[in-house]
C-alpha cells in the first residue's frame, strides 16, 4: 500500500549518491499505473540520489523507490547550493509543456484577425480577470495575427457574462467593448460552447486567466506586455517553419 506524504520534505547531499541502484523503469511504471486509475504517467526517470525515481503524473512531480512502496511528496534539496532541485525539475517541465493549437476547440473561439493574420494565438480568458482586460490591451499593438479568444468563465458571475457575450449579434464588438471600453452587454441567452470550453481548460492544466498558448504549443500563463508577446510569436513562427 502506498504511503502518500503530501508535504514530506527530503534534504540530502547530492555527492553522497552516486545512483547505483539500478532497476527496471517499466516496472516501476507498472508498479505505480494501480495507485492512479485512469491517469497518464507523464514521465519516469530514474534520479542520481537515493535509487530513488522521479514521476510525473497528473502534472505533479513526485519520488518512489524501486518498488513503488512509497511516494514522497516535497523538494529535494542540496545542501551544498541551498537550491531545490525539485523546483529548478519543475521549471524544466514547465518550459518544455506544449499544448497544440489544434487540440483546442478553436471552432469556438472568438476569432479575430489583424493583418494578414498569418500568426496564430489562442487565449483561455475570463471577462471579469482584471489581468485579462490589461492583455486586450496590450494585444492592440499587435498585428499579422489571428486571435482565438477561449471563455473560461471560473470567476464568480463570469458564466452569465460570458454567455451575454458569446450569444451578441457581433461577439468581437461585445467582447471590445466589455474588456476595453468597460461596456456591459445585453443580457442574453442562447446555446454556448462553455461547457467544451471548461473542459477543454481543465485538460490542458489551464489553472488561470489569461493563459496564452502559441501556434508551436508553448504556453504562457499570466498577463505579459505586447513587447513579450511579440517575442513569443517571432519564436513560435520560427519554430513552426523549422
Amino acid at each position: 500500500m502506498a504511503i502518500h506524504l503530501k508535504r514530506f520534505i527530503l534534504i540530502l547531499s547530492l555527492s553522497f549518491f552516486s545512483g547505483t541502484i539500478s532497476a527496471d523503469e517499466k516496472a516501476v511504471k507498472k508498479a505505480i499505473e494501480p495507485h492512479f486509475p485512469g491517469a497518464k504517467i507523464e514521465s519516469l526517470r530514474k534520479t542520481p540520489y537515493l535509487g530513488l525515481y522521479e514521476a510525473l503524473v497528473g502534472g505533479e512531480l513526485f519520488y518512489t523507490d524501486e518498488k513503488a512502496e512509497y511516494f514522497f511528496f516535497g523538494h529535494i534539496v542540496d545542501t551544498k547550493t541551498r537550491t531545490s532541485v525539485t523546483n529548478e525539475r519543475l521549471q524544466e517541465i514547465k518550459a518544455a509543456r506544449r499544448v497544440p493549437l489544434d487540440s483546442l476547440p478553436l471552432e469556438f473561439a472568438i476569432k479575430t484577425v489583424k493583418g494578414n493574420g498569418e500568426r496564430k494565438l489562442a487565449v483561455f480568458t475570463d471577462p471579469n480577470c482584471p489581468y485579462c482586460k490589461q492583455l486586450e490591451k496590450e494585444l492592440l499593438e499587435i498585428t499579422d495575427v489571428t486571435i482565438y479568444t477561449l471563455l473560461y468563465p471560473v470567476l464568480r458571475g463570469s458564466v452569465e457574462l460570458s454567455t451575454s457575450i458569446w450569444c451578441a449579434q457581433d461577439q468581437i464588438k461585445a467582447w471590445d467593448d466589455f474588456m476595453l471600453r468597460g461596456i456591459a452587454p445585453k443580457d442574453q441567452d442562447c446555446e454556448t460552447p462553455i461547457p467544451t470550453l471548461l473542459r477543454s481548460g481543465q485538460e490542458n492544466r489551464v489553472t488561470g486567466t489569461p493563459t496564452l498558448i502559441f501556434a508551436d504549443g508553448s504556453i504562457v500563463g499570466g498577463m505579459i506586455p505586447a513587447e513579450a508577446i511579440e517575442e513569443q510569436l517571432k519564436s513560435a513562427s520560427n519554430a513552426t517553419k523549422n
